[in-house]
């Protein structure tokens, strides 16, 4: 199974691609898509959408998997983000894929296994779980956790008998 991992944002967000097949884990690719701050809203989450649909056609993944919004101290912050990640779930959606929505702190522990770790700490893990994967950056580490998180309860329900 192919899995696309995000990690919305409206400057930049990461995107990672991995293979599952049951508990091995292998990464395709990892990046970052960047949207320039000077263009208006809509122009920034069009190219948003245009780069995620050019993803989509590259690595035609099976299912993909999002990190939900975290509230920020700024509102402003908070809707921009609300909006990026709308966009990505849209994208994802009309693709016909399934969409999997993982808190943050859930994918903390099921890279690392405690909800409060550090950047850096996912980053390690993400690195060592895909061994000779070489990460654009924290927003793609990131989405490349969200993307193990995904395949792990995929796997989880696989075995329980579900999905």
């Amino acid at each position: 199974m192919i899995i696309l991992g995000l990690d919305p944002g409206l400057g930049t967000t990461g995107w990672g691609v991995i293979a599952a097949d049951g508990n091995r884990l292998s990464h395709i690719a990892n990046g970052q898509i960047k949207t320039d701050s000077k263009m208006p809203l809509a122009r920034r989450l069009l190219a948003l959408d245009l780069a995620l649909s050019d993803l989509l056609l590259e690595h035609r993944p099976d299912s993909a998997a999002v990190e939900e919004v975290f509230v920020n101290e700024n509102p402003q912050s908070t809707l921009k983000l609300g909006q990026a990640r709308g966009v990505v779930l849209l994208g994802a959606s009309r693709s016909g894929l399934d969409v999997g929505e993982y808190a943050a702190r859930l994918v903390k522990k099921s890279v690392v296994g405690v909800g409060n770790a550090g950047k850096e700490q996912v980053h390690a893990m993400v690195a060592r779980l895909l061994p000779g994967a070489r990460i654009a950056g924290a927003d793609a580490a990131d989405a490349l956790a969200v993307a193990i998180t995904h395949a792990h309860h995929v796997a989880s329900a696989r075995r329980m008998g579900g999905r």
